[in-house]
């Protein structure tokens, strides 16, 4: 909840400026790395409560992306997966005092909706071919590939700004009840960013969820047995 130093230069690296935001945003992936191999590395059949917990996030990932994308959940489910943990981890991390939510910066925020503009496009023409992907941007008209593009575009746009937006301005009104109220609301408080920030990741995930669907069409409605 220090939105001012969200954009502030942590240090330099040669001539390119390393701000908070990507410091943070790497510290989450490392620890994300260094959990999973903890996790994967210790499997039982006989599953701790460690274990059981990260089964039924697992189980509840699965379940989302199997009521959009039936016959593709093998496939996408790291990528889908993995930004929903990140977003989830990168939203709540700004409860921590003195580090900021690294998704109320527009250039994290960007990165990912960029992410999700490659990966629909990756798995649209490996699922569905190179040239019967690039023809759907052409269908039912040539004349409506400019409109294609522009959608692409703002929906990308869109999605970055979404989160961004969203994020810098829970984290300044939180700011801003802490100036007025002190500290004698914090517990209501922290509850409203937490429920933010899982909504938030969450809507974010089912958003690239849906483009993914878009872009494999129809095949995402059937399994791919049932393409002899």
């Amino acid at each position: 909840m220090h939105g001012g130093e969200a954009a502030g230069i942590a240090f330099q690296l040669g001539p390119i400026p390393i701000t908070h935001a990507i410091v943070v945003t790497w510290g989450i992936m490392v620890t994300l790395a260094c959990f999973s191999w903890v996790v994967t590395s210790r499997l039982r059949r006989d599953p701790g409560s460690l274990q059981t917990a990260v089964e039924g996030v697992v189980g509840a990932i699965e379940e989302s992306i199997s009521s959009v994308l039936p016959g593709h959940v093998e496939r996408v489910f790291p990528f889908i997966a993995t930004i929903w943990i990140f977003i989830v981890l990168a939203n709540l991390i700004g409860l921590m005092p003195g580090i900021d939510a690294p998704t109320g910066d527009l250039s994290v925020a960007a990165a990912l909706a960029v992410l999700v503009f490659l990966s629909v496009h990756y798995f649209g023409m490996s699922i569905e071919g190179f040239i019967p992907y690039l023809r759907h941007y052409v269908a039912p008209s040539p004349v409506l590939l400019p409109f294609h593009i522009i959608g692409e575009i703002s929906r990308t746009l869109t999605l970055a700004v979404r989160l961004f937006g969203n994020m810098m301005s829970l984290e300044m009104a939180a700011l801003l009840v802490l100036l007025v109220a002190g500290f004698l609301v914090p517990v209501p408080l922290l509850l409203l960013h937490i429920v933010e920030a899982l909504i938030q990741a969450y809507i974010f995930g089912m958003l690239a969820l849906v483009y993914l669907a878009g872009a494999i069409q129809t095949q995402a409605l059937r399994s791919p047995s049932d393409k002899g």
